[in-house]
């Protein structure tokens, strides 16, 4: 134990053993038999000891800054035996007893926590899903417990991506079969290109798309449109070729699709419509058409472009709950505070965003816990403090976004970011759309907020601020590397 308060300090050495027994077995259950058995000092030492090594155990003293390894304190003072039974009854009922060897001195000598009658647990867990596995407990002969289990993979997504069956391209020869409506005489009119742009519209909000802009002439098109639906943009971007081939007239040959996020554009994918067309069903369209698709940076938004009128300004608001957790107190290591959040947003133009948020606290305990008494500056430890005010203004910012050059992304904030920080803050990020590789600077200047988390300032400021490296792997990982100054 090098970190924290030491009231969890303990040392151990255990071993656990497998069997498969015949007469499990034959009982009908599949006959996995876990046995567990240790020994334990510190807590695990607080019940039952049967013997001692070096004496009376050394307190722990925590560092000044931030604590030191308390090499005396291991596997010195009283140990005790501790043991554990799991049988496996059949794929999904497990059973589980347990000896503690653990008092529970410092739960059990106050109160509104719980009583310790007995070092005996017993369990029972059923696995619901092969992720998900359900518990219920009866502990130290005086409690009821439930548990939940959530296992992930991070190579899955936790969640299945259910989304409707994309709708065939159809060929422009099935439906243009005649060479007058391969005409360019369309784009000289106005009224029909508002036309296309609002069928062109209503054919992406059918696949959950926005469309931002139109820039189109007689044989080519560049959508820009925002993702709403879809985890992959490839998807998004996918379902945006086939709606532009449903909406768009004969004419238009090449499609540059830009997705679009906080009013910058992300990239440019270029797909012709006859490869769409042909390649469709080949026996690998996947690997087909990305063969013949081109991807480059997204140029800015042309002067000739029509945007879809009812997007700017956006006014949204929202009431979502919130919860905010508090760890470590020692007199409760877990406290909570529940309630609900009001906010607003404002979005003038592509780019520009005014928000805010008041959170309302309904129900918790976080304003009751332990004040901090570190003596290094308290940059986060002060949770208790700002719990006492029960309506609070959450947030309150101004932020931009934009492409300041080829390959580069940029945003500006300025306003109060969270509970306990406002300031000024602005990220660069430079990011090829060919490349695994992306470098990124990130700079904040951040004043503390008052306890109260009105309009108001503490003494305490700080700049923040990380270089950071980000690399593509395969299979979906990827990696980030950050060095800076934290507050």
């Amino acid at each position: 134990m090098f970190l924290s308060t030491g009231i969890y300090a303990s040392e151990y050495i255990v071993a656990t053993k497998g069997f498969d027994t015949p007469a499990l077995t034959a009982r009908g259950g599949p006959g996995r038999l876990k046995v567990t058995a240790g020994l334990g000092w510190g807590r695990l030492a607080t019940h039952g000891a049967i013997g001692n090594i070096g004496g009376v155990r050394p307190g722990f003293v925590a560092g000044s800054s931030g604590g030191e390894l308390s090499i005396d304190q291991w596997f010195r003072g009283d140990f005790a035996p501790f043991a554990g039974l799991e049988w496996q009854v059949d794929d999904r009922w497990g059973l589980k007893a347990e000896y503690s060897s653990d008092a529970y001195v410092t739960e059990t000598g106050g109160p509104d926590v719980f009583e310790r009658e007995s070092s005996l647990n017993f369990g029972v867990e059923y696995e619901w899903t092969p992720r998900t596995r359900l518990g219920l407990y009866y502990l130290y002969g005086s409690e009821i417990g439930l548990s939940a289990q959530f296992q992930l993979n991070p190579k899955y997504s936790p969640t299945p991506m259910m989304v409707p069956a994309p709708i065939p391209v159809s060929p422009r020869s099935n439906w243009a079969p005649d060479p007058s409506d391969w005409s360019q005489d369309w784009a000289r009119s106005e009224a029909t290109v508002l036309k296309i742009r609002d069928q062109l519209a209503e054919a992406l909000r059918q696949d959950g798309l926005i469309l931002e802009s139109l820039d189109i002439n007689g044989t080519s098109a560049e959508i820009r449109f925002r993702n709403t639906r879809y985890r992959s943009y490839m998807l998004a971007v996918g379902r945006a070729a086939r709606a532009a081939s449903r909406a768009l007239p004969a004419s238009v040959e090449t499609f540059r699709l830009v997705p679009v996020r906080t009013g910058m554009g992300l990239s440019s994918t270029v797909l012709r419509r006859s490869d769409l067309e042909a390649l469709e069903f080949a026996p690998d369209s996947t690997a087909a058409i990305l063969a013949v698709t081109g991807f480059t940076d997204a140029r800015p938004m042309s002067d000739q472009a029509l945007q879809s009128g009812d997007l700017y300004p956006a006014f949204a608001t929202s009431i979502s709950p919130y919860s905010a957790p508090a760890y470590f107190d020692p007199d409760r290591p877990f406290r909570l505070d529940v309630g609900l959040d009001f906010a607003a947003s404002y979005a003038p133009a592509p780019g520009w965003i005014f928000a805010g948020a008041i959170r309302q606290r309904l129900a918790g305990n976080v304003k009751d816990g332990r004040a901090s008494n570190s003596a290094l500056p308290h940059v986060r430890t002060d949770q208790v403090e700002y719990a006492q005010f029960g309506t609070t203004l959450e947030n309150l910012y101004l932020a931009r976004s934009w492409k300041p050059g080829e390959n580069l992304y940029a945003r500006a904030t300025v306003g109060y970011f969270e509970s306990m920080y406002g300031g000024v803050s602005s990220e660069l990020l430079w990011k090829p759309v060919s490349s695994r590789l992306a470098l990124g600077v990130e700079g904040n200047y951040v004043i503390q907020r008052d306890f109260d988390q009105r309009l108001g300032f503490r003494d305490y400021k700080t700049f923040t601020g990380h270089a950071s490296a980000y690399y593509q792997l395969n299979n979906g990982f990827h990696a980030q590397v950050d060095v800076g100054r934290y507050l």
